[in-house]
C-alpha cells in the first residue's frame, strides 16, 4: 500500500514549493506567497496565511505539514541574552540562544545561536550538551524554525525586529547533520525569507575534517570556526575524543586547504581552563597556527557542573594572550553573553532545570 509522504514546509525552498503547487494543480505564484508566509513573516499555523484561498490550503495541507516548536520556557540574563527551550514534536528538547548587540556607528544586531541536533555525539569534556549524550540530528525544518519560532516570539514586543547574524554553536556538531545544516543556511539566506547574508553565518566544528573541505566546495561564503582547544594531540584527545580520528595534522591539513579553496580566514576557538593557559601552551599554540590564514578566539571555560574545569584568572588570560600577540597570531577574547542563566558557550542542554 502506498503512503504519500507528508512533507515539512518550513524546510522547503521557494522553488520546491512552486514546483509543489504545479503538482497539486494550484498556481505556481502561490508558491512563492506560501514562501514568504512561512519565512518571512515566521506564520506558525495555516489560519494565518492570508492571501491564498481556503481550498488551495486546504489541498496544501494535505500534502504538507507546519508546525511550530513548543516553547516550554524563556530566561532572561542580565545583559539582555535570552535562552530558550523548545520542546520538538516526539517530545525531544532542544536549547537555543538570542544575543543582542547594540551599535552606535551600525545597526544593531541580533545574534541567534541554533542546535543542529538533540544532544551532541562527540562529547567534549568541557561541554554540558556532549554530557546528555546524542539523541538525533535535526531536520533543516527544525533548525530554521528556532529561528522563526524566535522572530515570532519576540515580534510580539518589536513587530520590526529582524534576526541579523546566525551562529551554528548551539548543541550538537554541525558538520555531522551536514545536508540539513546546509539546506537550512539556504532557506535563511533566501532573499524572499529571513535574507540572511551568507558571510552572516558561522558554523563552528570540533573539527570533521572531510566536511571542512567539502564545506569549502559547496558554500565558501559561510564563516567556519574550528573548537581547537588545545595544540597538543594528547591534550587534545582528553578534551575532544574525535582528536583520536582526525588528530591535528589532518585538522591543520583541512584548516589550510580550507582557506586555499575560499581564501577566508577561520576562526580557531580556544577555552581556556585554570589548567591549560600556561606560557608554553600559547606558545605550541603559535606555533601550531603558524602561516595558517586565521585569528584565535580565547574563551575562558564557562562552569558546567559535572565536568571539573575551572576558569583562569584574568593575570593568565592576558599572559595567554600576550604570548600569541608576540608571535605575530591574531587573538581576541569573547564576550561572555548569558552565563548567568547558562546559556553561554558549552552549557546548553536538553533540559530546563524547572522541567
Amino acid at each position: 500500500m502506498y503512503i504519500m509522504e507528508i512533507i515539512e514546509l518550513r524546510g522547503c525552498l521557494e522553488d520546491e514549493l512552486i514546483e509543489i503547487c504545479r503538482e497539486l494543480g494550484i498556481k505556481q505564484f502561490r508558491g512563492t506567497q506560501l514562501f514568504q508566509w512561512v519565512q518571512q513573516k515566521a506564520v506558525l499555523t495555516w489560519d494565518e496565511i492570508r492571501n491564498i484561498s481556503k481550498s488551495d490550503l486546504q489541498t496544501l495541507r494535505s500534502r504538507m505539514h507546519l508546525y511550530s516548536l513548543k516553547h516550554v520556557h524563556e530566561q532572561r540574563s542580565k545583559d539582555g541574552t535570552r535562552k530558550y527551550l523548545f520542546r520538538l514534536e516526539d517530545g525531544e528538547m532542544i536549547e537555543c540562544v538570542l544575543m543582542d548587540y547594540s551599535r552606535k556607528s551600525a545597526r544593531d544586531r541580533h545574534t541567534v545561536c541554533v542546535s543542529t541536533q538533540v544532544g551532541c555525539a562527540v562529547g567534549c569534556t568541557f561541554c554540558a550538551t556532549g554530557l546528555e549524550g546524542f539523541r538525533r540530528n535535526l531536520s533543516s525544518a527544525e533548525i530554521v524554525g528556532q529561528v522563526l519560532d524566535i522572530t515570532h516570539l519576540v515580534r510580539q514586543e518589536d513587530p520590526d525586529f529582524q534576526v541579523t547574524n546566525i551562529v551554528f554553536m548551539g548543541m550538537g556538531e554541525p558538520l555531522l547533520n551536514y545536508d540539513h545544516v546546509l539546506k537550512a543556511i539556504k532557506l535563511l539566506n533566501h532573499e524572499q525569507g529571513q535574507a540572511i547574508g551568507m558571510r552572516r553565518m558561522t558554523i563552528s566544528t570540533c573539527g570533521v575534517v572531510p566536511r571542512i573541505i567539502q564545506l569549502a566546495k559547496d558554500n565558501p561564503q559561510v564563516g567556519l570556526a574550528v573548537s581547537l582547544h588545545a595544540a597538543q594531540d594528547e591534550i587534545r584527545n582528553n578534551l575532544i575524543p574525535m582528536n583520536r580520528r582526525y588528530p591535528l595534522a589532518l585538522l591543520m591539513e583541512a584548516c589550510r586547504e580550507y582557506s586555499r579553496i575560499t581564501h577566508r580566514r577561520i576562526t580557531f576557538e580556544v577555552a581556556l581552563t585554570a589548567d591549560n593557559t600556561r606560557r608554553e601552551e600559547a606558545a605550541a599554540l603559535a606555533r601550531l597556527l603558524k602561516g595558517q590564514l586565521g585569528h584565535v578566539n580565547l574563551i575562558p571555560v564557562n562552569p558546567v557542573e559535572g565536568t571539573g574545569m575551572e576558569r583562569p584568572n584574568s593575570e593568565k588570560i592576558m599572559e595567554f594572550t600576550q604570548v600569541l600577540e608576540d608571535a605575530g597570531i591574531a587573538v581576541s577574547s569573547r564576550e561572555e553573553r548569558g552565563a548567568d542563566i547558562n546559556a553561554a558557550c558549552g552549557q546548553l542542554r536538553r533540559l530546563w532545570e524547572g522541567d
